[in-house]
């Protein structure tokens, strides 16, 4: 009786894999004692283990299933003949024997020959399949294991081209499946950049001929003379018929040998130039698949780090004894630098802040959540100056990418008293029954100099006036034509709606900056916040 063994035939070759071992591994993983390749296989599949003297198979939890004899089974026990499918498809023959080979297996245990047409196939059919279903370092060890099996070199690499167009080792491989340390590339550069700038297939019969040997000192003294380098090509092709190809240079598969064997033959050539071809399909789908997976994770911590935003600003409606206001904020991005903020003063005075971070992405809303704590913080019974002072203090001590914001600070008390300070923001503006009055004063932005000054402004304020605070979204908002939204439109909306529900006001200033821009893009947040004062509470 012959030792137990595994006959497997699928994209990697044909091969004999001997039972040794109490518990024989099997799966997509490049670990897996039994490394198959085919779309319904897991990374870990099924394993063979030894139990009382028998052979058993059991699926670990893959998704497709194992079938033995076309029966699905979670657990068999192996017996002289067994063919074993790993999952639907069967991409994989495995053929389970204890003697001879069957001859009804069509499987044999000698050496594949390059003239194999059903392996080559069966090699391109699963390198077609990968599709973008596959990561590409799996798709490299694919590609760079079954050129290897094809040839029989004794090692091989992957150089693929960066943005910059230079070629960067990806994958090291020797025979018998076994990755090797990228600095295990004992051989000069000159022969792959040679290949992928000519695009050429080249072949070295002997590297001490010539020239070549002092380029490939480390290669010769490590014994290896023979060299087969070829393009990865990515082939597109058009859709007019008399139009060629396109075909553009992704990288090189690189190969060596101490011995000749079948690595310089004419047929070795063509088959691994077609691999090649298969190849350059596959692993740019990789590279794309890989892209895409990036960009979905990058575009899913955005929604978080927008859902976290949006947590942090207060409701939009606030509404107290002598007082209605109601914000709102909408980013031109995921996550947006605007932030607007009530705080509730020690005197029975409101506060509100509207702010606005230079810049956009991350560090902006990063710089808008420490403004709002430090505000919260610093008020109290500060004056709306001495509170931007102290936030500005803040800022300097822990700066966030060297970001600065201009933030607008007033109180409104119950008789009407308005008194705040403006750090670089837009004048708000008052709408009442006699007009609209801007009001100006201005200090440095927060967050810019150590030693910027800041001073206290106050106006009063009349039952049924509104302050409308806003950000420079707001004004300089863009429509198709290129032309600025304008303090004069948002004077005029917002004197037209000044005695309605103080929704309805927010959101007819927010329309019509939406009916402005009509769909341009636009680059900046749209932040309105208003207040309207509804004169002395009773007492």
């Amino acid at each position: 009786m012959s030792e137990p063994r595994l006959e497997v035939n699928d994209g990697l070759g044909r091969r004999v894999i001997p039972i040794d071992k109490p518990t024989l591994t099997i799966g997509r993983r490049t670990e897996s004692d039994v490394r198959l390749v085919g779309s319904d296989v897991s990374r870990e599949h099924a394993e063979i283990a030894r139990e009382d003297g028998h052979l058993v198979l059991r699926d670990r939890g893959s998704r497709y299933g194992t079938f033995v004899n076309g029966a699905p089974v979670t657990e068999h026990r192996l017996t002289h003949g067994d063919r074993v499918q790993f999952g639907r498809t069967g991409g994989a023959e495995v053929v389970f024997l204890t003697e001879a080979p069957l001859s009804a297996s069509g499987t044999s245990s000698a050496g594949t020959g390059l003239g194999d047409i059903r392996q080559m196939a069966t090699l391109l059919e699963g390198l077609r399949a990968l599709g973008s279903g596959r990561v590409l370092d799996e798709v490299l060890v694919l590609v760079l294991d079954a050129a290897i099996g094809v040839t029989g070199a004794e090692r091989g690499f992957i150089m693929l081209a960066g943005d910059d167009g230079a070629l960067d080792l990806k994958l090291a491989r020797a025979r018998g499946r076994v990755t090797l340390p990228g600095n295990r590339f004992d051989t000069s550069r000159k022969i792959p950049e040679d290949v992928f700038a000519t695009g050429e297939l080249r072949v070295v019969a002997d590297l001490l001929d010539g020239d070549l040997a002092q380029d490939h000192r480390g290669t010769v003294a490590l014994g290896i003379r023979h060299v087969l380098c070829t393009p990865l090509r990515l082939v597109r092709y058009l859709d007019r018929p008399d139009m060629a190809p396109e075909a553009k240079a992704i990288g090189v598969l690189y190969l060596d040998s101490r011995e000749k064997g079948q690595l310089l033959s004419a047929a070795t050539r063509s088959a691994l130039d077609t691999l090649a071809n298969e190849a350059g399909v596959a692993i740019e789908n990789a590279r794309l698949y890989r892209a895409t997976l990036e960009k979905a994770k990058i575009e899913h911590e955005l929604r978080v780090a927008a859902e976290i935003q949006r947590s942090l600003l207060p409701e939009g409606r606030r509404d107290g004894a002598h007082f209605h206001a109601m914000g709102a904020s909408l980013p031109s991005r995921s996550i947006g630098g605007d932030f607007f903020e009530y705080i509730d003063t020690d005197d029975g005075s409101i506060g509100v802040v509207v702010g606005d971070v230079a810049g956009k992405g991350p560090a902006a809303a990063l710089l808008t959540a420490k403004i709002q704590g430090l505000f919260s913080a610093q008020v109290g019974g500060n004056s709306p100056a001495t509170a931007m002072r102290l936030v500005n203090t803040g800022l300097l001590k822990r700066q966030v990418d060297a970001r600065y914001a201009t933030v607008f600070f007033a109180t409104l008390s119950p008789d009407g008293a308005l008194m705040y300070c403006n750090a670089g923001h837009n004048p708000p503006i008052v709408v009442s029954a006699s007009g609209v009055r801007s009001l100006e004063g201005s200090g440095m932005p927060v967050g810019l100099f150590s030693g910027a000054s800041y001073a206290d402004e106050d106006t009063r304020l009349e039952p049924g006036d509104v302050l409308v605070v806003y950000s420079d979204g707001v004004t300089e908002a863009l429509n198709l034509a290129g032309e600025e939204y304008g303090d004069a439109r948002l004077a005029e909306v917002t004197t037209a709606h000044r005695a309605a529900p103080l929704d309805q006001l927010l959101q007819g200033i927010i329309t019509s900056v939406q009916t402005f821009a009509n769909g341009a893009s636009q680059s900046d947040d749209v932040t309105v916040l208003v207040l309207r004062y509804l004169g002395p509470p009773a007492a």
